[in-house]
């Protein structure tokens, strides 16, 4: 999920998500083989807490457990060759909207063309690194589904905050918990020993303001730039500060 988890965009999204279901395991597997290779090799999330962190947003897009223990048994396998690089690009949509972008690639000499080319198609810009990252938090997010109504704000608030969670805010269908990136793992953990499923768990990069696009072909070019940056095999997150009330 890109941008920060406002319920609007989450059901805007939703059905492309699932359509896209097998494209986001591919995503999360290559951050699986990161996490155990970059955590020491090991591939037991209780002692590689990027590892659990991963889990946790595979978890919540649904993705089987069969699929995560087996791209775990590949990153640890002594035949494994796959060799990525974490890299962030940053630059700004129609508008002035701020954008990041991370990336997992085997070849910088092709993601940063790919990822430069959908900010100029799109009347965008990539900037330098930190020009717009300085206005987003880094925090843990998870997204409650509360559709039903067969949740109690009360109890979920205070199951959250007494396992950690930094803040609380209900918005009718969905419930939003933010975490210190830090404490991100142990909510997680004590909200699945509670029975809770997520709509999505990950840490985002979240935007301090957010602004609002008015004339239609900012929006239209908006959408199109997010769209074709997360089409990227390389891409694994677009965070933004485009409030889409659509």
């Amino acid at each position: 999920m890109s941008g920060h988890s406002k319920w609007h965009n989450i059901q805007k999204t939703k059905g492309a998500q699932d359509a896209k279901r097998s494209a986001a395991f591919t995503k999360i597997a290559k951050e699986i083989i990161v996490a155990v290779k970059e955590g020491g090799g090991s591939g037991d999330p209780n002692n590689n807490s990027r590892l659990a962190t991963v889990i946790a947003k595979a978890k919540a897009v649904n993705m089987p457990n069969d699929n995560i223990r087996r791209t775990i048994d590949k990153a640890l396998g002594a035949g494994s060759t796959e060799n990525y690089e974490a890299v962030t690009y940053e630059g700004y949509g129609p508008g002035g909207v701020a954008v990041i972008v991370e990336a997992l690639t085997d070849n910088r000499q092709r993601t940063a063309p790919e990822v430069r080319h959908a900010f100029s198609k799109c009347n965008g810009s990539m900037g330098a690194p930190g020009c717009v990252s300085w206005s987003f938090d880094k925090k843990g997010v998870i997204v409650i589904d509360n559709e039903e109504g067969e949740l109690d704000d009360e109890v979920v608030m205070m199951d959250a905050l007494d396992a950690g969670a930094e803040d609380f805010e209900s918005d009718g269908p969905a419930m939003e918990i933010t975490t210190d990136p830090d404490a991100f793992n142990d909510v997680v953990k004590a909200l699945e020993g509670k029975g809770y499923a997520f709509v999505s768990a990950q840490v985002e990069m979240v935007p301090q303001n957010y602004i609002t696009l008015s004339g239609e072909g900012d929006v239209k070019n908006m959408q199109k730039l997010i769209d074709m940056l997360e089409d990227s095999d390389d891409v694994q997150n677009v965070w933004h500060n485009w409030e889409n009330m659509d």
